[in-house]
């Protein structure tokens, strides 16, 4: 199906996530995945910045507020329960592996992190537990909303990553 999946292996699609078991059978599901040349923990440290803004479109997604290019002490402390985005609720977490956040029982998140060689490797899973009809125009839409997610995240962790470097040094 168009839109289902950008930059993500066969076997990043294959694998499980735990937004497949909340959205349950028959639920569409697109991939997303990128390479990020920064430590796990600090992919998942922004990956916590979720919580405060969606990194995409700030102008469409943010209300056109800027979302913070730094990081915010504090949104790393993880509850089952907490906004995420204005829109999601942060459903469960593994420090430094994945988060995964819902929007009603119609569509879940998972942003999974995990080590690749010297950089990470970022895979997220959009499950719409909706009719077909109605999800075929959003993967379309979140395929745009949420490249630009993570190209953007991927462009602050890999900041952040040399900084640190520089700083050990």
């Amino acid at each position: 199906m168009i839109g289902a999946r950008w930059g993500a292996t066969d076997a990043e699609v294959a694998a499980p996530q735990p937004c497949d078991v909340l959205a349950g059978e028959g639920a569409t599901r697109a991939d997303r995945a990128i390479s990020i040349a920064a430590p796990v923990g600090v992919v998942y440290r922004w990956l916590c910045q979720l919580r405060t803004a969606p990194y995409s479109y700030d102008l469409l997604d943010n209300f056109g507020r800027r979302s913070p290019r730094t990081l915010t002490p504090g949104l790393e402390r993880l509850a089952p329960g907490q906004r995420v985005m204005t829109l999601f609720t942060l459903t469960s977490f593994v420090p430094d592996e994945h988060l995964t956040i819902s929007s009603g029982r119609h569509t879940v998140v998972t942003y999974a992190v995990r080590p690749e060689r010297t950089e990470a490797r970022l895979a997220v899973r959009v499950a719409f537990a909706l009719p077909r009809c109605v999800t075929r125009p959003l993967l379309l839409g979140d395929l745009v909303m949420m490249r630009k997610q993570l190209l953007t995240l991927k462009a602050l962790a890999e900041r952040d990553a040399r900084s640190f470097a520089r700083r050990e040094v």
